[in-house]
């Protein structure tokens, strides 16, 4: 079940709204724990007993860690308890395939792929269940008594599957005081409704575009690129949108969930470009890895092995494949250039040209993040780079240029903070009506949109659900 689905939007989502706002606020987080169970269970009924492992474990042993306080021999024991749990849940689930099949490619032992599904989020609730027993072993937060709220803590639908990242220490006191006003309840409800605008009308369209790009056999030099700029507006819209009705959901419910994206396509380095993307998922690793092992504290060498460190994790919490891998090597070896040599310079040039410079390794990295296939990598990677057969531009890119030219315009406008300006520069009350109105008759008519193309079209794919 996604949230830009009919189901969702107009059963799920409405029957869980009614009865969690006529129930009363003890019973409240019992509501959505049952509702986030069943959201689950739509999609993963076997392994809603994994999601339930993970949870009950990491609650022992919070109790265990917070009972043997000051005992840090008997602590440390708990917290590896939890990490090797966790992680070994991940790493079977995740990546045992991708292993089993690397080495019986490597020395053809035939070793037997049991080739097991996916469980959905896995990444995205393993990490948050982590961050408790972590945080407190390190007595940022106080363990949870109440089981109801840590299950509710650790189910809650809006973000259990793909985000953003929340630790317990962001919404811990609202699980037991929390309260929904109707400004709050209205701007949740807009925030929601953005998101669905951002996955519909926009992730959707440029993601047709690049699947045919990239299904296409022979590819013009300009094709290759129209083809790396839609992905590139597909995986921003798409995950940001959902971050957006998660956050709007959230907010709906009187929680206030972490931001996770900050208008990263306007950034000028790539190392700023981290600080604007993902920012749930950059964090995670920053205070539970790269910090840990010396940050930039123990000098230049062991801060470059830190960065691969974490990079290389980063790339391979995305996926079980070696692209991944790729990638996030790629990227930490950009950042250690920027650290060492080229940030200054970066900060010196023109904001353009920095600009220019960053959205091109961005959409390099994504050709990389989105091909699986190293030999199709390969062969894409060429025709970027190199005019192939079909020259710089042939008559295909212009038939796909002119289809989808207002929905890309559209999309780089949208993913600059331009509306945020134009908002924030409002000054008379006169011109706040205007906006008002005008939003209000904007966002009618885009929902009467959305809706009829959720109908028509069965196009609708999540890309960090498989994550």
């Amino acid at each position: 079940m996604v949230f830009s689905g009919i189901p969702f939007l107009f059963y799920f989502l409405p029957v869980f709204l009614l009865i969690y706002f006529v129930s009363p606020a003890k019973a409240k987080n019992f509501v959505l724990l049952v509702f986030s169970l069943m959201f689950y269970a739509w999609g993963e009924p076997v392994y809603i007993s994994l999601l339930l492992l993970s949870s009950v474990v990491d609650y022992i042993n919070g109790r265990c860690l917070e009972h043997f306080e000051g005992q840090i021999k008997k602590q440390r024991i708990f917290l590896v308890i939890s990490m090797c749990i966790n992680l070994g849940l991940l790493g079977i689930f995740k990546y045992l395939s991708l292993f089993i099949t690397t080495i019986n490619d490597m020395t053809h032992a035939g070793i037997r792929d049991p080739k097991l599904m996916l469980p959905l989020g896995i990444s995205f609730f393993t990490f948050q269940t982590m961050s408790y027993s972590i945080d407190v072993y390190r007595k940022d937060i106080k363990a949870e008594h109440n089981f109801i709220n840590y299950m509710t803590y650790v189910c809650m639908f809006p973000q259990l599957v793909a985000g953003p990242i929340v630790r317990y220490q962001d919404i811990g006191h609202e699980l037991e005081n929390r309260r929904v006003t109707p400004d709050g309840f209205t701007d949740g409800a807009v925030r929601f409704l953005m998101g669905i605008f951002k996955k519909v009308l926009i992730a959707n369209q440029v993601g047709s575009l690049w699947d045919t790009v990239l299904a296409a056999n022979d590819r013009s030099f300009m094709l290759a690129w129209l083809g790396l700029a839609a992905f590139t507006l597909q995986i921003y819209f798409d995950f940001s949108g959902y971050s957006d009705m998660a956050i709007g959901m959230g907010g709906m419910m009187g929680f206030t969930y972490p931001e996770n994206f900050n208008y990263p396509y306007i950034s000028r380095s790539i190392t700023e470009f981290w600080r604007r993307w993902h920012m749930t998922l950059s964090g995670w690793f920053r205070d539970y890895v790269y910090i840990p092992l010396g940050g930039n504290r123990k000098g230049v060498k062991r801060q470059i092995i830190n960065i691969a460190i974490v990079w290389a994790l980063t790339g391979f919490w995305h996926g079980a494949s070696w692209n991944y891998l790729l990638w996030g090597l790629f990227y930490g070896a950009i950042l250690i250039i920027e650290k060492l040599f080229t940030g200054k310079l970066l900060n010196k040039l023109s904001p353009v040209v920095s600009h220019i410079y960053t959205i091109f390794i961005v959409m390099l990295g994504w050709m990389i993040f989105a091909i699986e296939d190293i030999n199709k990598l390969k062969s894409y990677a060429a025709d970027v780079f190199y005019f192939g057969a079909q020259g710089f531009a042939d008559k295909r890119f212009l038939y796909e240029l002119r289809n989808y030219l207002v929905v890309l315009v559209i999309g780089i406008i949208i993913s600059t903070p331009v509306y945020k300006k134009i908002k924030e520069s409002e000054k008379t009350p006169f011109v706040e009506g205007v906006m008002s109105v005008t939003g209000l008759i904007a966002g009618c008519v885009l929902v009467v949109v959305c809706v009829a193309m959720l109908v028509a079209d069965s196009y609708n794919p999540f890309l960090y659900f498989r994550f």
